[in-house]
């Protein structure tokens, strides 16, 4: 078993432990990277808030002054949203910063392995990192992918960001055995947008089903976690044909300035919220809402489940 006496859990996170109630993972690079202040802390605590009128509890995951913390303490929480210069953790520095007693924000793949080690089941998130376009000579590919094939972490996300190459990041998962269920439609969501134009490879109705899925995986001996795909919801999305224009010119600007590794997608991300008059944030905010949402209602489920209940 991991030793987790490095982990520091909050009030509310112990609790929720004691009593056996339902917890859902949340990231904290959308806090330091993914948003502007104040629009980060105010959707961390409305992110928060829908968890609990779930009947969930949330979890934010960090590193703060070298410790896994898996809950924040309200001062806790704003504190890092105003920080500046906030490391971004993957699985290859979350030690590293952990041993240096610093101060970072988990990406999914940190987050995933944060909520493995707190014995937190499902976590909920914007969109996955994947395979970025021009891979092909930049071997740019996210770790989130291979996190999933390692830690037992049912993730809901609004499908993979729009700014990577879809299909190759949907093929990669396919190779390492992620299952990718997409929530009640059949075409793969791509962030901003309910559709990527691309096959669900799996589809479920029910936050019963997949939490079910998630067991049998369990029983199967299967390592890995699921990737869920959640739409955002249709009043809130950015249609395709406005928004593939937006992203091509931000691409070209990204290559025109070699802008390269963890500062692709924060440098994307900013491209596309000016070039879209904030419309990008407003949708962003909404699908990380409707993924908590969905997240809770799977963690609950879980909860009901028997651990060898298939």
């Amino acid at each position: 078993m991991p030793d987790t006496s490095f982990i520091a859990f909050s009030r509310e996170v112990r609790e929720a432990r004691a009593a056996g109630a339902p917890l859902v993972a949340l990231e904290s690079t959308i806090v330091t990277h993914g948003m502007p202040w104040p629009q980060n802390v105010e959707t961390a605590r409305l992110v928060e808030s829908d968890i609990r009128a779930a009947d969930a509890v949330p979890a934010t995951i960090a590193v703060l002054d070298g410790r896994l913390h898996v809950g924040l303490e309200e001062a806790e929480l704003e504190a890092l949203a105003r920080a500046e210069n906030v490391a971004k953790l993957s699985r290859a520095d979350l030690a590293a910063c952990m041993a240096r007693g610093a101060t970072g924000a988990t990406t999914v793949a940190a987050t995933m392995i944060g909520a493995h080690l707190a014995g937190i089941e499902v976590f909920a998130t914007g969109g996955i990192g994947g395979v970025h376009r021009g891979a092909e000579t930049s071997f740019d590919i996210s770790a989130d992918l291979q996190e999933l094939a390692r830690s037992s972490v049912s993730v809901v996300a609004a499908g993979a960001k729009a700014i990577l190459d879809i299909p190759k990041t949907l093929e990669v998962l396919e190779t390492l055995g992620v299952p990718v269920i997409t929530y009640r439609q059949d075409d793969f969501p791509a962030f901003w947008s309910r559709s990527s134009g691309l096959a669900s490879p799996l589809r479920m109705d029910s936050a019963k089903d997949i939490a079910r899925a998630h067991r049998m995986r369990a029983a199967l001996g299967l390592s890995g976690g699921q990737l869920i795909a959640n739409p955002i919801p249709a009043t809130d999305e950015i249609a395709p044909k406005e928004l593939l224009p937006v992203i091509g010119a931000a691409l070209a600007e990204a290559s025109e300035r070699a802008i390269s590794a963890k500062e692709v997608t924060p440098f994307l991300l900013d491209h596309i919220y000016h070039a879209t008059g904030g419309r990008s944030l407003t949708a962003n905010i909404a699908l990380v809402r409707n993924n908590a949402r969905l997240a809770a209602k799977i963690a609950r489920r879980l909860r009901d489940l028997p651990e060898n209940a298939a």
